[in-house]
């Protein structure tokens, strides 16, 4: 899609549109300087573009989808410079020069910076947070179109079909959301034809039992649910209504025990697990029954009815990346990097991104005791991409609480 040479107004101020100070807050220099030095890109000597700046600049391009590359760079510079001594400034580059300092920086120093910092938030306080003595996790995935240059179809693919000579190439991607906070974490992408199982075998290593984990039934394998079990959450997956699951003892709340058989060929142990049926009203075809396997053996741990309308908590999921694919990115915008390697280090960028809008709006629920889910993403964006007088070399101690309830029929 053509992206237009779009710039912010001339007579514009830091003040008015810098939020680095939003994002510094939660992805501090110090931080930024050990996973440069980590993975060997800290600069060597002053440069234009140190790497440092780049890193930002990285997760500046998720704030500013519409303008052009050079443009977020001076956004981005006017708050380096602010308060950078004489001799020490970094000036705008061109284009060409800008795309070099990424490649320089390649996606490493970004990916550890996510691994290591975008994590859960919440807290007892987050209300609708917690089921029970439990953190509410889903697991999901999507896609996202990049830009139609020759090595990003080599290396993505592009969807099949009569129309893939005009289609842009797309990579697939995999991550946990907090429920209760609509913060997306422990994200992996692989190439278009990656399956979604294969990336998720990665993103269920970083569940804990302190959580418990919901799945959609396209998610269920044997291999993955024992790895997701090996990290101790509780799990409430869907499951194919083909699956065997024979009933080896019933319980008082109209649930059962099971076992989940090894995959067919394979020698293994077979797995216990208790199974929760259920219809839902006023639909006739086969989706009307769902039917749910679970880690909680004991009904008055989890009662049936509970777990049934927990299941539909999953959702969640996909409010997040409607947040993250049209209100942040924008809907009818692809990721503008033209190399692999800088479309991966775009979309840590944009996750990290997306993290510092969620975190933030998390603390505004806490200082108003109000539910995360009753405030408005769309203006919680808003307020970040014009929001204020910090920057980089001096974040905010704590986020205004500025967010407010937006228009309900918007979507969050």
């Amino acid at each position: 899609m053509a992206r237009t040479l779009a710039v912010l107004p001339a007579d514009s101020r830091v003040t008015d549109y810098i939020s680095l100070g939003v994002i510094a807050k939660y992805f501090p220099r110090e931080e930024v300087d050990k996973v440069l030095v980590e993975s060997g890109k800290r600069s060597k000597r002053q440069r234009d573009l140190p790497a440092h700046v780049m890193v930002y600049y990285a997760m500046a391009l998720g704030l500013h989808m519409r303008v052009s590359c050079q443009e977020v760079l001076r956004w981005l510079l006017q708050a380096f410079n602010f308060l950078a001594e004489e001799g020490h400034q970094v000036h705008a580059a061109s284009p060409s020069a800008i795309t070099r300092a990424r490649e320089r920086l390649g996606k490493q120093p970004l990916r550890l910076l996510h691994d290591r910092l975008v994590k859960p938030v919440a807290s007892r306080e987050t209300k609708g947070a917690f089921y029970r003595c439990w953190k509410l996790m889903s697991l999901d995935g999507s896609t996202m179109e990049v830009a139609d240059s020759v090595a990003n179809a080599a290396h993505f693919g592009k969807p099949g079909g009569s129309g893939q000579n005009r289609s842009y190439p797309q990579f697939r991607f995999v991550c946990l959301v907090e429920n209760g906070t609509h913060v997306l974490v422990a994200s992996h992408l692989g190439p278009y034809r990656t399956s979604e199982v294969t990336l998720a075998t990665k993103v269920v290593a970083t569940l804990d039992k302190s959580m418990l984990c919901l799945a959609d039934r396209f998610f269920y394998s044997h291999t993955l649910w024992q790895q997701a079990v090996a990290t101790g959450a509780q799990l409430v997956w869907r499951v194919k209504n083909k699956l065997t699951l024979p009933c080896l003892a019933e319980l008082e709340d109209g649930s059962y025990i099971s076992e989940l058989p090894p995959p067919r060929g394979y020698q293994g142990e077979k797995i216990k697990v208790r199974v929760v049926e259920y219809t839902l009203e006023g639909v006739q075809d086969a989706e009307a029954l769902y039917r749910l396997i679970t880690t909680i053996l004991d009904p008055k741990q989890a009662p049936a009815v509970e777990l049934a309308a927990l299941y539909h908590e999953r959702w969640e999921i996909e409010n997040s990346l409607d947040e993250l694919k049209t209100h942040l990115r924008g809907a009818k915008h692809v990721l503008r990097s033209k190399l692999p390697e800088l479309v991966e280090q775009e979309f840590y960028g944009l996750m990290m991104t997306h993290y510092a809008v969620r975190a933030l709006m998390h603390e505004a629920a806490l200082h108003g005791k109000r539910d995360p889910d009753h405030l408005s993403y769309v203006h919680a964006v808003n307020v970040v991409r014009r929001w204020l007088p910090f920057i980089v070399a001096s974040p905010p101690p704590a986020p205004p609480a500025t967010a407010h309830d937006g228009d309900r029929r918007t979507p969050r």
